[in-house]
């Protein structure tokens, strides 16, 4: 005997001693017919507050009617968001990396408490992805991603801008670089309207990941906030969940092994965000699936970093989408046997037959290098291990900052501290700069970096200046910067130990990350060490310091 299609929605809508739930879902419109078909639960992350996210809320409209002529009952549901972009160099920027698991939670309870028999997310922001990823692998049900899309490009004076546009100008003024009234023309014209960041942010590299996993539509994750295209990927996705319904295609059955690893791949080539890691180490817990750190090194190793894209290159992702999108990239690859084309996908078809009828790259574009010429012959992120990060870190090196930095260190006691002192001029060429007590527990919620290191862009000193750190960096940082520092400072970590003037050698050729100190002199401070007070005793952000594990295993609050 077949499963029925309504095998969770049929505990409230079909069992006689449920009176209730049936005349409530009656209250809401639903009839005895539509109590057959299967519920699908629309995620939305829909919110007025920032351009990610601020278009979502129709999206999703758009989505449960095509699920509704799908004959399936569409119910939409809203969860939260958090604007990485403008909580960032506020005490806000604390509940960014916490929010990803409130959505994945809330995400969660709502599917299971009304007895939904899948979930469409549509997500935004940084987060929302990972977030609302890590809850359908939870869920197991059937499941697609719908990302709301990226940006257009800002202009000013004949230049494109984005969001780190902004940052980059806040740095060339308080270095005298430009005056007030150029500052603000960027400021007014960086974001012109919705969609997620436009370079190769943490949004970006996520939703290009997640397609590459198999968990969206193609194409979703570079068709255009605003664009017919997006609209019209939203009203296929009812028919797409309808399909994966009717053969019990869930997520497990989609991220694999090696469909992570063709994630992954995609990210070293894209050139993606250092979030990524934190990321993928979280979602493959919820998947089930053995990745560590190293795995991400091995598969960086064996990939070349080949877009021309931001914040290290000069083009968009609308840039990307018009030479032929995500696809044609993930085709690139499978022609030139950098993924696994076998993977299953939520089209209920392979990886590879995905792939089959896609257009090649556009002829003569310049985003994506030839394999033979590459920005850099192995992938950007790399993982150092040393006396300063026992456990890990995560740089992320293009090759255009140098494969190698030594000098003294500049101290700073959290990343409020480290913006005073670069606005003062007290960072020297030459030093790297230490922003610490900035991890998960101390942070605490591991805030971004984007501030700091785009003040250090805009005054000049990206090629003379390093900077480590427990916290972590926005997918629009670039430079030379190591981040997730495990162990971190609150809980003792040598990075705790460094005074300034010690210095400090960043290796990413043999992946190293060390501080020219002997381990005596490491552990006499260390014994000298006093832990500090945990900045927060109650609320959301005490519960996280007590629950969250290191970035090495991904910030997981589930352990």
């Amino acid at each position: 005997m077949s499963t029925p299609l309504n095998k969770y929605s049929q505990a409230v809508s079909q069992d006689p001693t449920q009176p209730a739930a049936q005349a409530m879902l009656h209250a809401i419109g639903l009839t005895k017919e539509d109590f057959k078909k299967p519920f699908v639960g629309v995620a939305s992350t829909g919110y007025e507050g920032n351009p990610c996210n601020m278009h979502l809320n129709d999206l999703s409209v758009v989505i449960k009617e095509g699920v509704q002529t799908a004959d399936l009952v569409g119910l939409i549901f809203n969860t939260i968001g958090v604007s990485d972009g403008i909580s960032m160099g506020t005490p806000g920027m604390r509940f960014s990396l916490p929010s990803r698991d409130v959505i994945a939670d809330s995400i969660e309870t709502v599917v299971q408490a009304m007895s939904y028999d899948a979930v469409i997310p549509v997500v935004g922001c940084d987060k929302n992805m990972p977030g609302a990823l890590m809850a359908m692998l939870r869920l197991n049900r059937p499941s697609i991603m719908v990302y709301g899309g990226t940006i257009a490009s800002g202009c000013h004076n004949s230049k494109k801008l984005d969001v780190v546009s902004a940052f980059e100008a806040w740095g060339e003024k308080v270095a005298g670089k430009i005056d007030e009234a150029e500052f603000n023309a960027v400021v007014e014209n960086a974001c012109p309207g919705a969609g997620a960041c436009g370079g190769m942010y943490t949004a970006n590299t996520m939703a290009s990941a997640i397609e590459a996993l198999g968990m969206t539509l193609p194409y979703n994750s570079s068709n255009p906030a605003v664009s017919i295209d997006k609209k019209e990927e939203c009203e296929r996705i009812g028919v797409a969940i309808r399909k994966l319904i009717e053969l019990d295609l869930k997520p497990k059955d989609i991220v694999t092994r090696k469909s992570i690893e063709n994630a992954v791949r995609l990210i070293a080539v894209l050139g993606g965000s250092t979030n990524a890691v934190l990321h993928f180490l979280a979602i493959t817990r919820a998947a089930e699936i053995d990745f560590t750190i190293e795995d991400f090194q091995t598969l960086m190793d064996k990939t070349p970093f080949l877009a021309d894209l931001k914040p290290s290159g000069k083009y968009l992702m609308e840039d990307l989408h018009r030479v032929g999108g995500v696809p044609a990239v993930l085709k690139f690859m499978l022609e030139n046997d950098m993924l696994h084309g076998d993977c299953m996908t939520v089209t209920g078809k392979t990886l590879a037959e995905n792939l089959k009828d896609v257009p090649s790259l556009e002829a003569g574009q310049d985003v994506i290098y030839p394999v033979n010429q590459p920005i850099k012959e192995s992938g950007h992120i790399r993982i150092l291990k040393g006396n300063l990060a026992p456990e890990g870190s995560v740089a992320k090196i293009t090759g255009k900052e140098g494969l190698q930095f030594k000098g003294p260190a500049r101290v700073f006691e959290g990343e409020y501290a480290a913006n005073d002192g670069i606005r003062n001029g007290e960072v020297q060429p030459g030093e790297v700069v230490v922003i610490r007590y900035e991890g998960p527990k101390g942070g605490p919620g591991m805030p971004e970096m984007l501030k700091p290191t785009a003040a250090i862009m805009g005054a000049g000193l990206g090629k003379s200046v390093a900077l480590i750190t427990d916290g972590r960096f926005s997918g629009g940082t670039h430079g030379f910067v190591v981040g997730h520092i495990v162990p971190e400072a609150q809980e003792g970590g040598p990075i705790a130990l460094i005074e300034n003037g010690d210095i400090i050698e960043i290796n990413a050729e043999d992946n190293t990350l060390n501080v020219h100190l002997s381990d005596e002199v490491l552990a006499e401070r260390a014994n000298n060490w006093k832990q500090p007070p945990y900045k927060f005793q109650s609320g959301v952000l005490y519960k996280y310091i007590k629950n969250v594990s290191t970035a090495s295993k991904g910030c997981v609050t589930d352990l």
